[in-house]
Parts: structure tokens; C-alpha cells; sequence
């Protein structure tokens, strides 16, 4: 199950009340000083909410290892730092599926359906006020970044909100609130998905 949606929908949360096991995508990120990292424009902020700031070969590999053999080494990334601190490996043993969440889970569901382990894919909304609240406290809270960027992320990802969920859903995911896609993750863990492909 891929899960995107806006930073701050609240994906993390879903995932983990889900009860599956969960492959955190934003461990995925490249580090602050890897050369190819993207800029917002006319800004020198570097964009992390911007695809290219994301190892999507290592993230489908990562998922592709789950799915044949339920394990997988991963990356551990500090957001606060922008760099890996180290590695972890995710081991789901037999468990037919998991959710892997991320802002940038749409952006591999076209290779995870040629792949043949794509269950479902879905774009959590709850409106941009409401993301921009909780996706603010939550950084505040956990350091990500100054304030002052803080700020400048969240207005303009607020302003952006409509354009990331249509993105999203034009690369396949299904756009649904938090009570649609517990029933859709809920559908898929019992066999129902009409999307599956594998037990995956």
C-alpha cells in the first residue's frame, strides 16, 4: 500500500494506526550536501518538498525486497540534520501487506504497478488550514527546521495544497480522507482490493 498525500495530512498517523507494518519513506531523503538537491525558486532554500530531493531508486528497491522476501535494510534519517545517521532493517516476516507512506509515494506507484506489487495507492486530504496547523506544531515540535523557514515552507505549501493533491492523483493515487482509506487499507488487508496484484 502506497500512502501520500500533503505534508502534515497526517500519513504517519493513519499508517500507524492501521495496525501494518510500516516503511517510512522519508528515510528516503538525499542528504543536505548531495550536490543534486533542488531550490525553491528565487529562494535559497534548498526544496525538500520536491521530488528530486528523494532517492526513488533505493525506495522502490527497499519495497521490492518486502514484498519477495519480507526483508530489507534502510536507511535512518534525521530530518532535523538533512543527513542519514545510520541503517535499520525492516523485517515483516510473512505479513501479506505494509504500508509505505511519504509525501513522495505517488511519484513510484507507475513503477510499482509494472513491478506487480502494488495492493493500493492513496493521497490523504483534510484541507490546507488543517495541514498547515499540524504540519507546522509537528516541525516546531521536532526541530526541522528554523522558524523562519518553517513559515516560508508552510505558506507556500498551503497556497500549492490543490496543485500536490491533483499531481498526486494524476500519478495514480486515489485521493480520500482518513475515514476512506482506513476502509480501503482495511478492503486491501482482507483480500478485497480490486487494484492487487500480489499480497504485498
Amino acid at each position: 500500500m502506497l500512502l501520500c498525500g500533503p505534508s502534515g495530512s497526517g500519513k504517519s498517523l493513519l499508517a500507524a494506526r492501521s495496525g501494518l507494518p510500516v516503511l517510512r519513506l522519508d528515510d528516503f531523503y538525499k542528504e543536505a550536501t548531495d550536490p543534486t538537491l533542488p531550490q525553491v525558486a528565487g529562494s535559497s532554500d534548498i526544496d525538500w518538498d520536491h521530488p528530486d530531493s528523494w532517492d526513488a531508486d533505493t525506495a522502490v528497491a527497499a519495497i521490492t525486497d518486502l514484498c519477495r522476501t519480507g526483508r530489507t535494510n534502510v536507511p535512518v534519517y534525521d530530518i532535523s540534520l538533512s543527513a542519514r545517521t545510520g541503517e535499520d532493517t525492516i523485517d515483516i516476516g510473512r505479513t501479506p501487506l505494509f504500508i509505505a507512506e511519504g509525501i513522495f509515494a505517488a511519484e513510484i506507484v507507475g513503477r510499482c504497478r509494472e513491478l506487480g506489487v502494488l495492493a493500493d495507492a492513496l493521497c490523504l486530504s483534510r484541507g490546507s488550514v488543517t495541514t498547515f496547523r499540524r504540519r507546522f506544531l509537528r516541525d516546531l515540535k521536532e526541530g526541522r527546521n528554523s522558524v523562519p523557514f518553517l513559515l516560508r515552507r508552510g505558506w507556500r505549501l498551503m497556497r500549492d495544497e490543490r496543485s500536490i493533491v491533483a499531481r498526486q492523483t494524476a500519478l495514480g493515487a486515489h485521493a480520500c480522507d482518513k475515514d476512506e482509506a482506513m476502509g480501503r487499507l482495511a478492503a486491501a488487508a482482507a483480500g478485497r482490493c480490486a487494484t492487487a496484484r500480489t499480497p504485498a
